[in-house]
């Protein structure tokens, strides 16, 4: 790379990251700013369902919050039924409401159930014009406008995301070049421990740039927004995570920069600041009174652990565990879990005002043009007035019936005049059938003195899966302080950590050496370094009797394994065992190893069940996104690629008797007509493989790839042992 075009990228990315945003567009769901709020003037004061101020309706619903960009709505939610329920991204014509196309996809190897599907947001890049969505199950997609994917990550396989019968998931941002998302994971090596970490990842490529785990245990899974806010020259990104801890961490960097916890329960509301004070909210038990729910305001300059000095103000009591805040000049407004909105003045915490709106909560407010627009989830739509001293109801309408109400769950997008309401069923473009605002452009910040002293090295790409041999390019990306990049650095000392191989000039050989391997790339600026973790697998086919592992070990090189499994003495022999944790996020488990692109693969394995309490637990192996499971207490046998959907699971009757091992067997085969092919089959290991297949299944929306695994939800311990995975004959 010339010096030239370095700096050429390096400006590029600056004016990326502080490109003003256009009132005209809400290409995230909480808006320009993710605060919820809008600048646009002139918008209704009072609308129907029926036709008045109605631009148009679509007979598509869901639970996330549309965006606006470009002329366009986009909507995340579910498509289909029963065997053929999938997520899907619908693109309308922002002034007609046409579909102008949709994308659907997959939900694999997942605990979220169908009614579950399609909880995030999609996020709009201007720079760009891609669109990029998180679905349920844990896959992260890239979009152009007119529908083409660029990319797809599995971050299940990939990173041992978490997606939980809660389904809460957390709607991705775009900073600069990064599209940032964030869940709980388990993964491996230096990551495996579980925690709620940010993942961000090239928005042009998909490559991951870097993983942030900055808190604690987590305790579930969470759906906070995040924001972006500048304080004092350093711009945070601050969100609620899943171990009860608000976060404060530098968005292109993933370092921490404050925390405070607040709760032994995760955090769904996002935060807003104020003057460099952030209010933060949540209905959860509170960590030094026995009352549910607080709202307080800290000090967003902090470093570190949140110290009792630099805690404002704090209410206790108050209840606001889904719905986000909203600033109005001295005061902001919260709607808590039983529709109340309330005012609170920010500079104290006092409540300033009270008013019902229904009975179940979870939309967010958003004000434009001195009004609040929202929705409850018993279906009422409320346009209102909020002053200082009180909230008038200027419009308020029933979507639905009372007996069967739209419900309103996601929050509204106001663009160019309209506002776009999602309920269940529906979506309302509510508004002048012409396009009516102005654009309204934010100020840019000043470029930084390029000359400012590096604190942070970035090497990228990280999270690398690679052959025996193969080549890959790194880069050192340096950044200062406040998380500004200052300059990717032309000659940083190269060197390899538990890595076999070679590195020069940021090029990485791996050995030609057939073996599974682990390790990082280091790159050294003076006196500070950064790495990428990089796992090596060879080709097919591979095997593992786990003999030469440490008991209470996991296997490295496995994603989603610590805590869950370990290895085991009996009976003369080393196992893998799948352990019975008593926590929700530790019991079911799918743990992955090897790269997320095979296909056309067989996985077999010896499997054995104890019982405990009359309670049998359930076990399998994973092929290609398919799972071939014995269910311990209803003796069945099951194949399915998604197990809360029952319709796409086939079954057979198994009697699956305990403290006996068993021979498993799955081969997934990509069709020539686009279709997939699972079969499997189970045999008592000490006998002879049977010729015939046991249970089959044709996909008709298939997965034509997938990491290896083995699945185990332990009432009572299961073992494993012998794993073979090989290309199919």
């Amino acid at each position: 790379m010339t010096k030239l075009f370095s700096i050429f990228l390096n400006v590029s990315l600056l004016l990326l990251l502080l490109m003003p945003t256009h009132a005209a567009d809400w290409a995230e769901w909480r808006g320009p700013a993710r605060d919820g709020i809008s600048l646009e003037k002139g918008l209704p004061t009072s609308w129907s369902p029926s036709g008045q101020n109605l631009a148009w309706k679509v007979p598509y619903g869901g639970r996330s919050a549309p965006i606006v960009m470009n002329g366009r709505v986009y909507l995340q939610n579910a498509a289909g039924k029963g065997a053929e329920e999938q997520e899907r991204l619908m693109c309308f014509d922002a002034d007609t409401g046409k579909l102008l196309w949709e994308h659907r996809f997959n939900v694999f190897l997942s605990d979220v159930p169908a009614h579950r599907v399609g909880w995030a947001s999609p996020v709009g890049d201007p720079a760009t014009g891609n669109v990029f969505v998180f679905g349920s199950g844990g896959s992260l997609l890239s979009l152009t406008r007119e529908g083409k994917v660029l990319w797809e990550r599995s971050l299940g396989e990939d990173f041992g995301l978490l997606t939980t019968h809660g389904g809460r998931t957390v709607s991705p941002l775009i900073d600069g070049d990064l599209v940032i998302v964030s869940g709980v994971t388990f993964q491996w090596g230096p990551n495996a421990r579980g925690a709620h970490r940010f993942m961000a990842f090239d928005k042009r490529t998909g490559q991951t740039i870097y993983l942030s785990a900055p808190g604690g245990r987590p305790y579930d899974t969470t759906y906070a927004a995040p924001i972006i806010v500048n304080v004092n020259g350093t711009r945070l990104l601050i969100q609620g995570a899943s171990d009860g801890v608000t976060h404060a961490i530098k968005p292109q960097t993933g370092e921490s920069v404050w925390k405070y916890e607040i709760s032994k329960r995760g955090l769904n509301t996002g935060a807003v600041v104020y003057n460099n004070i952030a209010i933060l909210t949540h209905s959860e038990e509170n960590l030094a009174s026995s009352e549910m729910g607080m709202v307080t305001a800290v000090d967003a300059t902090a470093k570190g652990d949140i110290k009792k000095e630099q805690i404002k103000w704090t209410r206790l009591g108050w209840q606001g565990g889904y719905s986000s805040p909203v600033i109005d000049g001295d005061r902001f407004y919260h709607i808590d879990n039983s529709a109340n909105i309330a005012a609170f003045d920010l500079n104290t915490g006092n409540q300033l005002w009270l008013k019902n709106l229904g009975t179940i909560q979870k939309a967010s407010p958003v004000l434009a043009d001195g009004k609040l627009y929202v929705g409850t989830e018993t279906g009422k739509f409320f346009i209102l007035k909020p002053t200082a001293t009180g909230c008038e109801i200027l419009d308020e309408d029933q979507l639905g019936t009372e007996a069967l109400p739209e419900a309103v769950i996601a929050s509204v997008a106001v663009s160019n005049g309209r506002v776009y309401l999602v309920t269940d069923t529906g979506l309302y473009c509510i508004g002048k059938k012409t396009n009516g605002a102005t654009n309204q452009s934010a100020p840019v910040e000043g470029i930084p003195n390029p000359n400012r002293p590096a604190t942070h090295v970035q090497v990228v790409p990280t999270e690398l899966i690679l052959k025996p041999g193969e080549r890959v390019s790194f880069r050192a990306r340096l950044f200062d302080e406040q998380g500004r990049f200052i300059r990717e650095e032309a000659a940083p000392t190269w060197s390899l950590d538990q890595l076999k191989g070679t590195i020069s000039n940021g090029q990485l050989t791996v050995a030609d050496e057939a073996v599974t391997q682990a390790g990082l790339v280091k790159a050294t600026v003076g006196n500070i370094s950064g790495s990428a973790n990089v796992r090596v697998f060879p080709p097919l086919p591979w095997s593992e009797n786990f003999d030469a592992m440490a008991p209470n070990s996991v296997p490295p090189l496995w994603v989603n394994a610590t805590l869950k499994f370990a290895v085991r003495e009996m009976d003369g022999k080393k196992v893998l065992v799948k352990t019975t944790e008593g926590s929700s996020l530790l019991s079911r488990a799918r743990a992955y190893f090897g790269p997320s692109d095979l296909s056309n693969y067989t996985v077999e394995a010896d499997i054995s069940a104890t019982q405990r309490r009359r309670q049998q637990g359930d076990g399998g192996v994973i092929a290609q996104r398919y799972v071939l499971a014995l269910y311990g207490n209803s003796q069945k046998l099951h194949l399915e690629p998604w197990q809360p959907e029952t319709e796409r699971t086939v079954t057979v009757p198994f009697a699956w008797k305990q403290d006996t091992w068993y021979r498993m067997k799955l081969e997934v085969q990509n069709l020539p007509d686009g279709k997939v092919r699972a079969r499997g089959k189970v045999w008592l290991a000490s006998e002879a493989e049977p010729a015939a297949w046991m249970i089959e299944r044709i996909d008709p929306i298939p997965n034509r790839q997938g990491a290896p695994g083995i699945y185990g939800s332990a009432l009572a311990e299961l073992y494993f042992d012998n794993l073979k995975v090989y290309k199919n004959n």
